[in-house]
């Protein structure tokens, strides 16, 4: 079985409203959906979000290196030699880790589909019996915030995670209304996207928010200041879960050499796709590390991807690729039941692509034979 061709298809995908956070307001998606066909008719699907602010991705520059640097690459290579493609990619070019996440799931569809497996059994098999996902609550006012969370948590939600970030004292009466709004049972974890930059900021938001007994707090200071989040750790009661900054092996190596985190949050959009994620999360597994596989708002096919990297590892706790309950439109049939997830039996990631929709969406098309 070999790869004979592939398809790019830069899409906008429309969000319900505004997603909200520290660094940034999505009013769309911009994502990159790859599908890439055998020579014997079998079809993969696979997708790239890329972001400038975490990964220094664009979405332009994203399609231009998929189809002249990297898509060419894999042209007539057999999908099931995944740690060859990823050698290649890794040598033809240097990061650029959604752009090759895209390649690497739609090559995990092909083998699931060649194999007549779901992915997950391809990569350990289930783990855990089900999945659940907590509602995002992007960055508001304090009030607006609490009506959400006690609209969540009566339509069936069993965990929150605020968004948060901007100027420390107000996000602390964001988190104080929410908490005060649903109760002290119900777990939530915080987000501040890098939003309060420095140990000496985070340090006073953290302190002060110990009394609302969060399950973490989510990446408080800049991407790379491994040494802050560190100090963090060793100041708080609260746990600490990296986020923007934990996207190689080599800084998971470096944030478990000084003890940095209680928790990481795995992207595929960061590490590269289904196959680096594993081998963090192994990596992970062996210092003691819970994981979270987390999302950069994708589709049913990069949220799929998560969901089937998931349940396929113990260490892996937590998820939350709730990008498809974002969208007014989505490109495939991921099954949400709040607050489950359900992955089902149907080989590689057990989707059907709607392309008529996939078409609407469309904003940018190529192809690579």
């Amino acid at each position: 079985m070999k790869i004979v061709k592939a398809e790019i298809r830069g899409v906008h995908l429309p969000l319900q409203s505004p997603f909200v956070i520290s660094y940034a307001t999505f009013h769309y998606m911009p994502s990159i959906i790859v599908k890439l066909e055998t020579d014997n008719g079998i079809t993969g699907w696979g997708e790239a979000v890329p972001d400038e602010h975490v990964t220094g991705e664009s979405f332009f520059g994203t399609i231009e290196i998929l189809r002249h640097v990297l898509l060419p690459k894999v042209m007539g290579k057999n999908p099931f030699q995944i740690e060859e493609i990823h050698h290649m990619m890794n040598q033809t070019i240097t990061a650029n880790p959604a752009a090759k996440a895209a390649i690497d799931i739609a090559c995990y569809d092909l083998m699931g589909k060649a194999s007549d497996l779901p992915v997950y059994d391809l990569i350990g098999g289930r783990a855990h019996t089900e999945l659940t996902y907590p509602k995002v609550l992007s960055i508001d006012e304090p009030e607006a915030m609490a009506e959400k969370a006690r609209e969540a948590i009566a339509s069936g939600f069993q965990s929150l995670k605020l968004k948060v970030g901007s100027d420390y004292r107000l996000d602390v009466k964001r988190i104080q209304a929410v908490r005060e709004a649903v109760g002290g049972e119900v777990p939530i974890r915080v987000d501040a996207n890098l939003g309060w930059h420095s140990y000496s900021t985070a340090i006073q938001a953290m302190k002060q928010l110990e009394r609302f007994h969060l399950s973490w707090i989510e990446q408080p200071i800049r991407l790379g200041d491994i040494d802050g989040l560190a100090q963090l750790k060793r100041q708080s009661t609260i746990p600490i879960m990296a986020d923007e900054s934990i996207q190689t092996g080599e800084q998971l190596i470096d944030m478990i050499k000084k003890e940095a985190v209680d928790k990481i949050n795995i992207k595929l959009m960061k590490s590269g796709g289904i196959f680096p994620a594993i081998h963090i999360a192994k990596a992970a597994e062996y210092a003691g590390i819970d994981c979270q596989i987390g999302s950069m708002v994708e589709s049913s096919i990069g949220s799929a991807a998560g969901y089937h990297t998931a349940i396929s590892r113990k260490n892996i706790t937590s998820t939350e690729l709730t990008g498809p309950l974002l969208f007014s439109q989505d490109i495939g049939d991921l099954h949400y039941e709040v607050p489950f997830v359900h992955l089902n039996e149907k080989p590689g990631l057990g989707l059907i692509i709607n392309e008529e929709t996939l078409q609407e969406l469309t904003v940018i098309h190529a192809e690579v034979h």
